[in-house]
């Protein structure tokens, strides 16, 4: 099925892509989602960011250098290779988010960057939700902190319970080494187990986009590394990428 224009959907209507999908989900607000979905976006090459956020939330709306226009629904714009796609109206919840666009040039992959909040979106029956549990790899983002840790925890419990295939997550902070002692015991056991098997993903943070947020400038060469790798581990024979250096 051809993806349906934004607008013209009831919330109830699937969404078959023919491009993979890779959900990037934030454990707790704050935890960089929407940074690591636009790195992991841009390490993939020809793909687009969709941000499942409420207009007055976006974390994009900076972000592109160059503004392709809007729909009743979506404000779109490119980033070199990426394409850039964001709801430009006010949604209340899951069941509000508009389909997605038909993107305006080939994508070889989308990456949907969801804001709302694991528990609720789960729970319900909107497209978005079947999105993220038909997916076959999701990205978990968290901080290197005790709640974002514990946020994480309850997070790998929840896609356990709706079968989830596979999940990757990227820990925001310091090196594993730097951890405070606090932060280190607050590991849960899914989460070790996930370190164990080798996809938890150290992300550097950058004082530079802590301060500015997400800009036409490039991104830190250190994010996008830890993105290549998040990439990778999500499944690299279904996204066609090499093994990052």
């Amino acid at each position: 099925m051809t993806p349906s224009i934004a607008g013209t959907s009831t919330p109830d209507v699937g969404w078959e892509p023919v491009e993979p999908v890779l959900p990037v989900i934030g454990c707790h607000g704050g935890a960089g989602a929407t940074t690591v979905a636009l790195a992991v976006a841009t390490a993939a090459g020809d793909a687009r960011v969709i941000e499942y956020a409420t207009a007055t939330a976006s974390g994009l709306a900076a972000a592109a250098s160059a503004e392709l226009g809007h729909t009743s629904s979506w404000s779109q714009g490119r980033r070199d290779r990426v394409l850039l796609e964001r709801i430009t109206a006010n949604v209340t919840g899951p069941q509000d988010v508009p389909l997605p666009t038909a993107p305006t040039q080939p994508v070889g992959l989308s990456v949907l960057d969801v804001s709302w909040e694991l528990s609720q979106l789960l729970a319900g029956s909107s497209w978005l939700a079947e999105q993220v549990r038909g997916a076959p790899t999701v990205i978990a983002v968290t901080s290197a902190s005790v709640p974002g840790l514990r946020r994480l925890e309850g997070a790998l419990a929840l896609l356990d319970d709706h079968e989830v295939a596979d999940v990757v997550a990227g820990v925001v902070g310091p090196r594993r080494a730097r951890w405070p002692r606090g932060v280190a015991a607050s590991v849960g056991s899914r989460t070790r187990e996930l370190d164990r098997c080798g996809r938890l993903v150290e992300v550097p943070p950058d004082a530079g986009l802590a301060a500015r947020g997400l800009d036409s400038q490039p991104l830190p060469p250190a994010l996008l590394s830890a993105a290549a790798t998040l990439l990778w581990l999500a499944r690299a024979d279904t996204y066609e990428k090499d093994v990052p250096s």
